[in-house]
């Protein structure tokens, strides 16, 4: 069996810290094909299955537009596929289940199909606990790789192909940029752009800095290049993606930054910006003018809170306190007074007692958000919090979510219902997958809609008046 040793460093927060140091090179030319692997899957098919955020949703589109260039055709069926790719998440446990689950599944699809090459890629390749699990215990994978060579995949998957034994490439190098990779877009009328990767904000839960690397922006002219591309094909939305897309720019030196950024990108005319996410701790002023200036920079905006006590906010390492996220908050309410805000919350995080929970509460009384997404904290290994004391008990966690999410509800309905009788512009995106007759779509707010409507304007935005009102979703009827 090979020495894979040199995989099994494990994340070092004090090394990481000092990364922002290296060179960032941008690669134009690092993708190729070798040539005896040119129209090597012609005839045959791929499987790829995505779990966790938008990063690894567009890193999904880059794997199979790669496979695509290599000749292999998509399918839904792994029974029917010739090379498997699980893009993994390992921002949670229960990911992380899901993805163990997944792979002993295929141990069986192996068994029967034994030709079949089986890779896991994404973000749980990056950790060293899941790579010596699988070398453990998962002999069916035949090539695991991360987050930061990609572009690398005709080669392992040629390597794959020849080798008995596992390949394994991740590379804890972080400093490139690849440009000019293949890509299969997942949406005909919207698209994910990124504009940077990585992330140097260390909040003490998340391993995401050590997975993904440290923070590098994209050229402002590639990606003003794509989004002008995709315009001329006739999408009608973009999302502006990166792990902290408000850090863009910060490793350039000419001061050019994520709100010169969403003004050039806003001029280009495409109908539809959305930009995603941003870490509350650097979003600024100019950004705040920019997005009430543009009228295709949608006036909606996610801004992840996490909790609304400062002491339980400290010990996260989100550098900023309950007062300045309130500040923030109610200065992007008065600049864009009908602006969506949605956020992110974690309870039970080490130490936090009933009195910080109810901190979170009254903040969520406060802000009224359009929606959150929250969870009940689990420790991820190698992350600072991990080692602090995981002091309450799981009945508690859940009592507290349990609250929470009922005030959640609460606001949603509260305001949605501000829409009622109101003419709201939506990008028909298809018909409803619970009803064939209705059409299905986003309004400019990020609302979901269904409503009676022309088939015929798929993929356009057509106005819609609302005519009913839910906790989670719009009804309405278009407008002739």
């Amino acid at each position: 069996m090979k020495d894979y040793s040199e995989y099994f460093k494990g994340p070092s927060l004090r090394d990481a810290k000092h990364r922002g140091k290296d060179e960032i090179h941008h690669i134009d030319d690092a993708y190729e094909v070798p040539a005896d692997m040119i129209g090597i899957g012609k005839g045959q098919k791929y499987f790829i299955q995505t779990y966790g955020c938008q990063a690894n949703e567009r890193d999904g589109e880059t794997l199979a537009g790669i496979l695509e260039s290599l000749g292999y055709e998509a399918t839904d069926e792994i029974k029917d596929a010739q090379v498997v790719l699980l893009n993994t998440c390992a921002i949670r446990e229960n990911a992380e289940e899901k993805v163990f689950g997944k792979i002993g599944y295929l141990k069986k699809v192996k068994r029967t199909n034994p030709n079949v090459i089986f890779g896991i890629c994404g973000c749980m390749a990056q950790e060293e606990v899941v790579i010596q699990k699988i070398l453990e215990k998962h002999q069916q994978v035949d090539m695991i790789f991360g987050t930061h060579n990609i572009h690398r995949l005709p080669v392992l998957l040629k390597q794959a192909m020849l080798d008995k034994e596992m390949v394994l490439e991740v590379w804890s190098k972080e400093g490139d940029v690849i440009e000019n990779l293949p890509s299969h877009r997942a949406h005909p009328y919207k698209a994910w752009v990124n504009i940077m990767y990585g992330c140097n904000k260390f909040c003490t839960y998340c391993i995401v800095p050590y997975t993904r690397g440290k923070e590098r922006s994209r050229l402002k002219n590639e990606i003003i290049e794509e989004v002008n591309e995709l315009k001329a094909q006739g999408y009608q939305e973009i999302t502006l993606l990166g792990q902290n897309v408000n850090s863009y720019g910060k490793d350039f030196d000419d001061g050019y930054n994520f709100a010169s950024l969403l003004a050039d990108v806003a001029q280009t005319g495409i109908p539809r910006i959305r930009f995603t996410t941003s870490h509350p701790w650097d979003f600024t002023d100019d950004m705040i003018d920019t997005i009430a200036q543009y009228d295709n920079i949608m006036p909606a905006i996610h801004l992840p809170v996490q909790s609304g006590n400062s002491e339980v906010l400290k010990r996260m390492g989100r550098r900023y306190s309950r007062e300045q996220y309130l500040e923030l908050f109610d200065k992007i309410k008065t600049k864009i007074p009908d602006c969506t805000i949605t956020t992110d919350i974690i309870v039970g995080f080490p130490g936090e007692t009933d009195e910080q929970f109810e901190d979170t509460i009254t903040l969520y009384e406060h802000c009224e958000y359009d929606l959150a997404y929250t969870f009940i904290y689990s420790p991820r290994a190698g992350t600072p919090a991990a080692k602090m004391e995981d002091d309450i008990d799981i009945h508690t966690k859940e009592q507290r979510l349990y609250r929470l999410n009922d005030l959640v509800n609460e606001k949603a309905l509260k305001q949605n219902q501000k829409y009622l009788d109101e003419v709201v512009e939506v990008l028909v995106e298809g018909t409803s997958k619970k009803d064939d007759n209705m059409l299905t779509g986003y309004t400019r707010h990020q609302k979901l809609i269904n409503f009676k409507g022309n088939q015929d304007h798929i993929g356009q935005i057509v106005p819609v008046k609302v005519t009913e009102v839910k906790t989670w979703a719009l009804k309405g009827e278009e407008i002739e």
